[in-house]
């Protein structure tokens, strides 16, 4: 039988397994709805399953719809806006040139997921998991960064910062998720998914709406495929809020670049693309960097 103490790994590889899933779809749907309108299809398609989830957890827990604390709201809204800040600033990076190694800047989400943290929750970062941070991201950019590639100062910055305000929506998601005054953290995280993702919804939707609406009328006619991966991403979010209400934010984002793993293998065995030595050195140090973590914990 599982120990439940390793409910935080299984919940962030299950997350992490639908994210790629839900990353697939997206790309999909990017030819049809441009990259603003294919990121809203996560959150507007996302909320009504996040619904149903809530309404599950209610019935199998023989609960009412719980009623969360004042010091509830501040966390949950951060997690949300700092998510959709972090989505901009990445869209904003795919129009720089230098867009791989940007994206290697964006996954020292996890350094910075431990230093936030730290600060605003007091999670505490042992010397072991520390390391199994910095080898695992380690392993992301040497992936990510190959020879004779160039970043601008401002794709560098443009990186960090997405790094950063993912990081943040890590901490403000955990931190609503810890405010529940007793009751089951299954619960708690199922509430904070479906709360983030109508704000999310709402505010996405009002700034489409004001800016192109067009591309709402095109979400609306990619119903079907905008489904799937509003259901994927509505799962990939209830097993990372669920991980998030049993472990520190750092240990499920450092966790979560096996990610990177399953993309890989996508790549390799979907679409035979041949692994070069330096993604094969990459995957070892992110696979020695999760390692380090479990041991840790």
């Amino acid at each position: 039988m599982l120990d439940p103490s390793w409910l935080w790994a299984v919940f962030t590889i299950i997350a992490a397994a639908a994210q790629t899933v839900r990353n697939a779809t997206q790309r999909e749907l990017t030819a049809k709805l441009g990259t603003v309108g294919a990121t809203h299809v996560r959150f507007l398609f996302g909320f009504p399953f996040a619904l149903i989830f809530l309404a599950a957890v209610m019935l199998a827990l023989g609960q009412g719809l719980p009623h969360p604390p004042a010091s509830f709201w501040p966390w949950v809204v951060a997690g949300a806006l700092t998510q959709v800040g972090a989505t901009a600033l990445m869209l904003a990076a795919m129009n720089e040139r230098s867009f791989v190694v940007v994206y290697a800047y964006i996954k020292t989400e996890p350094v910075q997921v431990a230093l936030f943290g730290l600060v605003f929750l007091g999670d505490v970062v042992t010397p072991g998991m520390a390391a199994a941070i910095l080898t695992a991201t380690a392993g992301v950019i040497i992936m990510a960064v190959k020879p004779g590639t160039r970043s601008s100062l401002t794709a560098t910055l443009l990186g960090l910062a997405a790094g950063a305000m993912f990081a943040l929506s890590a901490v403000g998601f955990r931190g609503a998720i810890l405010r529940r005054e007793g009751g089951s953290y299954v619960m708690a995280a199922t509430l904070t998914v479906f709360v983030g993702l109508i704000l999310q919804s709402v505010l996405l939707t009002a700034y489409l709406r004001l800016r192109d609406p067009q591309v709402l009328a095109a979400i609306v006619r990619a119903w079907r495929p905008s489904l799937v991966a509003g259901f994927m991403g509505a799962l990939a979010s209830q097993f990372w809020f669920l991980a998030l209400a049993l472990a520190t934010a750092a240990s499920v984002r450092t966790l979560a670049l096996v990610e990177v793993l399953f993309a890989q293998a996508i790549s390799r065995f979907v679409f035979k693309q041949a692994m070069t030595t330096r993604e094969a050195a990459g995957i070892v140090l992110i696979v020695i960097g999760v390692a380090l973590l479990l041991w840790a914990h």
